[in-house]
């Protein structure tokens, strides 16, 4: 069991971020499945999940550049950081407003993390998220959020006492928001955002007390909150809000929208809005926001507005999404643009859908120029870059874009394995059949792809791409950022590293000479053939030079070279 904290440090927010995360994994289909308000399209859960990924991940990042020793990183980077990873990958309403509380709370506690920090901080997030959204409504997450802050409040020095009281407040706020919002009432659910909520609130507690709460929306009296379920014919069921239903009840007899089914359909709450959800960052001044605002606000409705500092998060719903874009474009610039159709999301698009392919490859890979080698050789691409890594929610949406019955999915990268796992996890409820190679480079996706055959079965093709990646092993130049210890000794900030497999095998001077020694290395095991993958900084001429050493030293070894465009590595290396 970790030792509990005293305070919020950074060893607290990181583990603070992990357990969010796995509570929302859990509670994920649930969430989506009580998700009527704003849209009753079903993915609360799932953006509120891929939101929280995005910080954790951030965090993460920070312990990982972090200079070795026993020191943590400053508790200010890790509460920034979580911010930042949550705005740049806020996905949906939900999420948007996920992101603004967090960014509320890092405000507050980058400057301390004791109970009266929190208190602040809990206050701050929840003004924060409320004034993020243009029109602002009671019985959503806002309400919650603020019912949360004003639970925490008094004197009590106490960090476990504020933590559990915030809790505790959310829960009974939850329990009420059928009461204040009609389409939560006639649904006979607690809002999604607000459950979300809880269940990040409900991570604190444990990484505070070391003990899970308990789950679910209660009332002022402390029993589980009920509200009426409306069935086919007028009857009324009573079902514990966010739980299981009562005695005699059973799952058969849930409407569609009741926690455990499908998204409960509220066409006079929800059918006439607008048709697109338009999601973007935006690099722009403040002013300029301020009249983006106002622009998007005429143009739809859900608009939430995050950010700060230069870079913004824009959540709109509108008819037409080229002006919402548009409106981006004059304010500043707008980049990551992500458009839904609310009725091709639902599944009520009326056109007619191509029949799917029977197998496809979803790869990752570091840069553009590998992104054309893959696209050329037939499969579906996701771009890794330099310090962004794709969240599991991207690589579902390759797996859809590639629209196919079965796919294979090369994540290339093994901090993606994880993430990876997630996304084919999703794909598979979705009812298609994914396979997850394992492959830790680039360069082994790319020997996978090079034996891949669509025409034959599905379990032969996924254990030759397999096999191939196995094959391979794979190494990468890198500069040393600082002094360090590594495998291969002390390294000073500048020495060209040589990674074989994952480890610091060579530090050197100079790439030329790093990558010949790595190149020898690597080939006193044998080897057949060579890949080496430039960075976009790379002359040609040390691929000239590399094929050279290759022929000159190892006469039966042939090389082929692709250019990776901009990506994390100058060289990327694999041998087969």
């Amino acid at each position: 069991m970790p030792q509990l904290p005293d305070d919020l440090d950074a060893v607290a927010v990181r583990r603070w971020c992990s357990l969010a995360l796995e509570a929302l994994g859990r509670e994920r289909a649930e969430i989506d499945a009580i998700n009527v308000y704003p849209i009753a399209d079903g993915d609360t859960g799932t953006n509120l999940y891929l939101t929280l990924e995005s910080a954790a991940a951030a965090v993460e990042a920070v312990f990982a550049a972090h200079e070795t020793g026993t020191t943590a990183p400053a508790t200010a980077d890790a509460v920034r950081a979580m911010a930042h990873g949550a705005l740049i990958g806020a996905r949906g309403n939900s999420g948007t407003i996920l992101a603004q509380l967090l960014r509320g709370m890092a405000g507050v506690l980058a400057d301390g993390g004791d109970a009266a920090h929190l208190r602040l901080a809990l206050t701050s997030a929840a003004d924060a998220a409320r004034q993020a959204v243009a029109h602002p409504v009671e019985g959503t997450v806002l309400t919650v959020a603020a019912e949360a802050a004003q639970a925490a409040r008094g004197e009590d020095p106490d960090l476990r006492t504020v933590v559990t009281a915030a809790y505790e407040g959310a829960r009974a706020a939850l329990a009420r928001t059928p009461e204040q919002l009609a389409v939560l009432g006639r649904a006979g659910v607690v809002d999604a955002g607000g459950r979300g909520l809880v269940a990040v609130l409900g991570a604190l507690v444990e990484t505070v007390t070391g003990q899970a709460p308990a789950r679910g929306p209660r009332t002022a009296s402390g029993n589980a909150a009920k509200a009426p379920v409306t069935v086919d014919g007028g009857a009324v069921l009573g079902l514990p809000v966010g739980g299981t239903p009562v005695e005699g009840v059973t799952e058969g007899d849930l409407p569609v929208g009741a926690p455990g089914q499908g998204p409960l359909d509220c066409p006079e709450d929800g059918g006439a809005g607008p048709a697109f959800e338009v999601i973007y960052l935006l690099e722009a001044r403040d002013e300029q926001v301020a009249r983006l605002r106002t622009r998007l606000d005429a143009l739809g409705d859900s608009l939430v507005v995050v950010g700060g500092d230069g870079l913004w998060h824009v959540h709109v719903h509108v008819d037409d999404a080229g002006a919402a874009v548009e409106a981006g474009v004059e304010a500043g610039r707008p980049y990551r643009i992500r458009i839904t159709h609310f009725a091709t999301e639902s599944g009520h698009d009326v056109r007619v859908q191509a029949e799917p392919a029977q197998r496809a490859v979803v790869v990752v890979v570091p840069g553009d120029g590998l992104a054309g080698l893959c696209t050329e050789a037939g499969a579906t691409t996701v771009i890794a870059r330099p310090g962004e890594p794709p969240a599991s929610g991207e690589l579902v949406d390759a797996i859809r874009r590639a629209h196919a019955r079965e796919v294979v999915l090369l994540p290339n990268d093994a901090a993606l394995r994880h993430t990876a796992a997630a996304a084919a996890e999703q794909a598979r409820t979705e009812g298609v059949r994914v396979a997850l190679v394992p492959t830790r480079a680039a360069v082994q996706g790319i020997a996978a792809l090079a034996v891949h055959e669509p025409d034959r079965g599905f379990d032969e093709d996924v254990v030759a791409m397999t096999a191939a990646a196995g094959a391979t092993r794979y190494a990468e130049l890198a500069v040393a950022e600082r002094q360090s210890w590594t495998m291969a000794g002390i390294c000073q900030a500048g020495d060209i590293l040589g990674l074989i497999d994952g480890d610091v095998a060579v530090i050197g001077a100079d790439v030329p000479g790093t990558a010949r020694t790595v190149l020898d290395r690597m080939l006193a095991a044998g080897g057949e053939l060579v890949t080496l993958v430039l960075g976009e900084d790379v002359p040609d001429s040390l691929a000239e030079a590399l094929e050279e050493h290759v022929r000159e030293g190892h006469l039966a070894v042939d090389t082929v070279v692709y250019r990776g465009g901009h990506q994390r590595a100058p060289l990327l290396i694999g041998v087969e």
